[in-house]
């Protein structure tokens, strides 16, 4: 993971209201995804350390609407967490590669991305609509970012991207993420470009 970018939570939310007026003018943009996939490792093994996580179940639904204040929650809380958390490998951590976990002063990308869930089930937000998301950087490596679904479209919350952007707006080949309706379970993303193995079970 690379070293994560920060800025002032005044000039973060200055950007984003630009971005969701943007967003807003676009019309809404969702992921293309397709049938069920495998479970990350990561996330297999912090399900069977915390069961709850996948056990959250979300009916069929219209995707969160993206109100003002939720836009500007949305950029706090990736704004708050990416300047509390400082990065460090999971290697560095735990000395073993994929851990899952949620961050205490320092974490991996997939630990910002749970806090940052975490965060905004905290004011509301549905858990079908906050899906841990794999995706490959343009340098090849794997990452993790958070997709929040909304009535404006799929946007991204991300430890090395002080804006929330649009996911088509976003550098990354999308691969996989959580079930809208069952955080236990993954499905793939059609993403148009070609995506390589991640380390999965099942």
């Amino acid at each position: 993971m690379t070293q994560r970018t920060g800025t002032p939570l005044l000039v973060a939310l200055a950007i984003g209201f630009a971005a969701w007026t943007g967003a807003a003018n676009a019309g809404t943009a969702f992921m293309p995804t397709g049938g069920r996939t495998s479970q990350p490792i990561g996330h297999y093994e912090l399900c069977e350390r915390e069961p709850g996580e996948c056990r959250q179940r979300t009916p069929r639904q219209a995707p969160v609407e993206l109100s003002r204040k939720l836009w500007s929650a949305m950029i706090r809380i990736n704004n708050a967490v990416n300047n509390a958390v400082d990065p460090r490998t999971d290697m560095e951590m735990w000395g073993e590669e994929e851990v899952w976990s949620y961050p205490t002063n320092v974490g991996d990308c997939e630990d910002y991305a749970l806090e940052k869930r975490r965060r905004l089930m905290a004011i509301g937000v549905p858990a079908g609509d906050l899906l841990m998301t794999v995706v490959r950087q343009p340098n090849g490596d794997g990452h993790a970012v958070l997709t929040v679904r909304t009535s404006r479209g799929d946007f991204i919350l991300d430890n090395l991207e002080p804006r929330v952007l649009a996911w088509s707006e976003t550098p990354y080949t999308y691969l996989k993420r959580q079930s809208e309706r069952n955080s236990g379970a993954w499905v793939s993303i059609e993403d148009s470009r070609a995506t390589v193995a991640v380390g999965s079970v099942r």
